[in-house]
């Protein structure tokens, strides 16, 4: 038996035992005990010796082979428990430690409003539809007979991205869409995001949501208006609240009014929400002018319809008592965290 097999055989069971993890192992028994390893080599050379030689070193060699795969099982064993203790120290437990509260997401407050306006108004038959944001001028302003010259046009009112196309300054244009492929009766309320150039204060900010709303038919009457959005006012703020209308003016409405409630922060006492007036605005309403009919070509003689726009923003305001608008955009977490 040549002294350099002896030499390896006693340094791979010193490698075996000394490996410190199981990458290292596998190389030792590749070296070893693999097709190249010592002991293949030590068999292989003996079909050079004798008959009793054979016998005597084949028997030695398996001896060698059984000790090595022994030790290497017992080293791979001891490996993969220290893995296991260490990974069991590592994702410990500690029972006794308090438990973390889970933050869960919420529904932001303009949203949690819209929502229950948009409720209100599908229990009285409404259907609710949406529009794009980018309008073209003619949706925006022509359909709704908005002149030429009326200042909202201009640049310093709207966010044009070219001659034809802005961000819209309403819902409205959604009635105009809804109107050109379906016929009347029609009854629909159109939420989204709305754009401005308005410098922000506390009731006014360039990017604001709104809802539109439609009622086309025959025999519509201002009437029937004024009942549906009061009903509207005392189902989202009480019937103890006071609804005003006052005549005004809408190039897409005629006759045209704004609903004011009475203030629900200061109670009509006048505040900064308010403006110190007592009330505070929440939409603009009127029939529907015979103009925008007849561009969707509805025949002004037949049939007769009202339509509203109302800012969910400032609903909520007077909903959660918010006397600033601005806190319903800075993300302050400490603010959306009560609702």
């Amino acid at each position: 038996m040549s002294e350099d097999y002896i030499k390896k055989f006693e340094e791979a069971k010193e490698r075996i035992i000394r490996a410190e993890n199981s990458k290292e192992l596998e190389e030792i028994k590749r070296e070893v005990l693999g097709k190249q390893g010592f002991l293949t080599q030590l068999l292989r050379s003996l079909g050079k010796l004798s008959q009793e030689e054979k016998v005597r070193l084949g028997r030695l060699a398996n001896e060698w082979k059984e000790t090595l795969e022994k030790l290497y099982e017992e080293k791979e064993k001891e490996l993969k428990y220290k893995i296991l203790k260490n990974k069991l120290y590592q994702e410990k437990i500690d029972i006794t430690l308090p438990g973390r509260k889970k933050i869960t997401g919420k529904i932001h407050p303009i949203n949690q409003v819209i929502e229950e306006i948009l409720s209100v108004f599908k229990e009285m038959g409404f259907q609710v539809v949406y529009g794009p944001e980018l309008e073209t001028d003619y949706y925006n302003f022509t359909a709704l007979n908005i002149p030429e010259d009326h200042p909202v046009r201009e640049s310093h009112d709207s966010f044009y991205i070219d001659k034809e196309h802005l961000l819209r300054t309403q819902t409205s244009p959604v009635q105009v869409r809804v109107m050109e492929k379906k016929k009347p009766p029609l009854r629909i309320v159109a939420p989204g995001k709305c754009y401005r150039r308005d410098m922000p204060d506390a009731t006014h900010s360039p990017m604001f949501h709104q809802i539109e709303g439609l009622a086309v038919d025959t025999d519509i009457t201002f009437a029937e208006l004024k009942g549906v959005l009061t009903v509207f006012a005392h189902r989202l703020f009480g019937k103890d609240r006071k609804v005003y209308f006052i005549p005004s003016y809408f190039p897409f409405t005629e006759p045209s009014a704004e609903m004011y409630v009475e203030c629900g922060v200061c109670k009509g006492e006048g505040c900064k929400a308010c403006g110190y007036s007592g009330v505070l605005e929440i939409l603009g309403c009127g029939m529907v002018h015979p103009q925008v009919f007849r561009v969707v070509n509805i025949d002004p003689e037949i049939y007769s319809g009202f339509a509203f726009g109302m800012g969910p923003d400032r609903i909520a305001m007077q909903i959660y008592g918010i006397d600033d608008i601005r806190l319903f955009y800075e993300n302050d977490v400490r603010f959306l965290n009560q609702f």
